[in-house]
């Protein structure tokens, strides 16, 4: 998709969901994505994969903007994909093999997972995941014993789950988040 057909899309969805970041006017928006047009891409690959970017917040102390995956529901894009590579090869070994895993494809688009603070923000926004799970970043303590993260909301509440990051499911994938 061309840049122009991106901002567009970036625009509208801006426009229709102003309960996600009060008080933040796209006219500013669309000149810090000018002013630093090499993270279109990474936005172009959020857009792609189903993720439906959108502003969530402003930094002020270094003028960012924050942009998270506002899907719905996890990005389809990026589904039957395990935590990390260690626990894909674990999966490929085993003959099984996972569309890609969390890790490796959020820095291939430029994102970064997000983490659990950052999920239960998103939930304030609005309600996620209520038919699927996506990945989280995973503390080092609990990926060395062979663990990851992930998260949904179900019952009115959000909740976070472990699994070993081998794992991999069609309803599972991850969302991630862009500083511009």
């Amino acid at each position: 998709m061309t840049n122009s057909e991106l901002m567009g899309i970036l625009k509208k969805r801006f426009e229709e969901n102003m309960h996600r970041h009060n008080g933040l006017e796209w006219a500013k928006v669309q000149a810090r994505l000018e002013d630093r047009a090499e993270k279109l891409s990474s936005l172009n690959e959020m857009e792609r994969t189903g993720g439906e970017p959108d502003v969530v917040a402003w930094d002020e102390a270094t003028g960012e903007y924050i942009f998270y995956d506002c899907s719905a529901e996890t990005p389809l894009g990026r589904r039957n994909s395990c935590y990390d590579g260690k626990g894909q090869e674990e999966r490929n070994k085993k003959g099984i093999f996972p569309q890609g895993n969390a890790v490796d494809m959020a820095a291939a688009m430029g994102i970064e997972l997000l983490t659990e603070e950052q999920y239960r923000e998103l939930q304030k926004l609005g309600n996620f995941d209520l038919k699927t799970s996506s990945w989280l970043k995973t503390p080092s303590d609990i990926r060395k014993l062979g663990g990851a993260i992930f998260a949904d909301r179900r019952y009115g509440q959000v909740f976070i789950y472990h699994n070993s990051a081998p794992s991999f499911y069609s309803s599972r994938a991850f969302r991630g988040s862009l500083r511009v």
